[in-house]
């Protein structure tokens, strides 16, 4: 009996809770939003505070990086940053490009990034399933 919970246990395919990584999340998610909000400012002055959210958001992808079977999480991460994508990196980038964003566009992008965090935060609280992600 022991041997096939083992087995079980062994061959999951997704990591175990982690409070540390959901605590990370959704405390970057707070700071992201409240980023997000200074993107009506010129980008130039409003750098400072990008290269700090940056960073702290480096740190925690490194961090769920490294953590085993994680892939799944990763990959939301990935989607989430990607400076081409339409979601968080995606807006900072385009924010670097065009200085200021409209109001409208900073609200809407803000449901989106809002939404992404939830599914990373969901995931890992294991509110949702990994097959429930789009």
């Amino acid at each position: 009996m022991l041997f096939v919970i083992f087995s079980v246990v062994s061959c999951a395919t997704i990591s175990s809770f982690d409070q540390q990584a959901y605590t990370q999340t959704t405390s970057i998610k707070v700071d992201a939003l409240n980023l997000m909000d200074l993107a009506k400012y010129d980008y130039a002055t409003q750098e400072n505070n990008v290269k700090e959210y940056l960073t702290k958001q480096q740190k925690i992808y490194e961090y769920e990086k490294n953590r085993p079977k994680n892939e799944i999480t990763l990959k939301l991460w990935d989607k989430l940053l990607d400076k081409d994508g339409h979601l968080l990196g995606g807006f900072i980038n385009r924010w670097g490009k065009e200085s200021k964003l409209n109001e409208t566009y900073i609200v809407e992008a803000k449901k989106l990034v809002d939404k992404a965090f939830d599914q990373i935060s969901g995931l890992e609280s294991k509110k949702i399933k990994p097959s429930d992600i789009p």
